[in-house]
């Protein structure tokens, strides 16, 4: 599919390549979707974002997160999820692993420009945050009828 790589390509000219190929296989699908910040895999909390022609809808998978301790604030253009998972501290214990995530957190997500800053509902249920953001009206699709 990329082809081969060869001495006779500059560096520069296989990743353009590779760059072009993929915009051809993914489309622009993913861009219209919240551009979420780099993060490295196994980043506290969890995330999925999804859209529907009528709003963004950002599922935060945070088990154990008291919701008192969760902060959802949108600042110019920015989704922003931060908070605390606290991890009880067995004194007598000896950990030989520990891969359960303990202390703060903060996510933060690009929001399309269509994404209406004023209509924004945060609802925290069985370790699930669902964050859903309205588009504006005037960028839902709608149909033109002709005349």
């Amino acid at each position: 599919m990329f082809g081969r790589l060869s001495p006779q390509n500059s560096l520069v000219e296989d990743f353009w390549r590779l760059h072009q190929e993929l915009d051809e296989v993914l489309g622009d699908g993913l861009s219209s979707l919240g551009a979420i910040r780099s993060s490295p895999r196994g980043t506290f909390p969890a995330i999925n974002v999804t859209q529907t022609p009528a709003e963004m809808q950002v599922f935060v998978f945070a088990p154990g997160v008291d919701p008192k301790k969760l902060d959802v604030s949108i600042q110019q253009g920015l989704l922003t999820i931060s908070g605390e998972r606290q991890i009880p501290v067995q004194e007598q214990a000896t950990y030989y692993r520990q891969e359960r995530f303990g202390g703060e957190f903060r996510r933060a997500i690009s929001l399309a420009d269509e994404v209406d800053p004023e209509r924004v509902d945060a609802i925290y249920r069985d370790g699930i945050l669902r964050v859903r953001l309205q588009r504006r009206e005037a960028s839902r699709p709608r149909q033109i009828e002709i005349r």
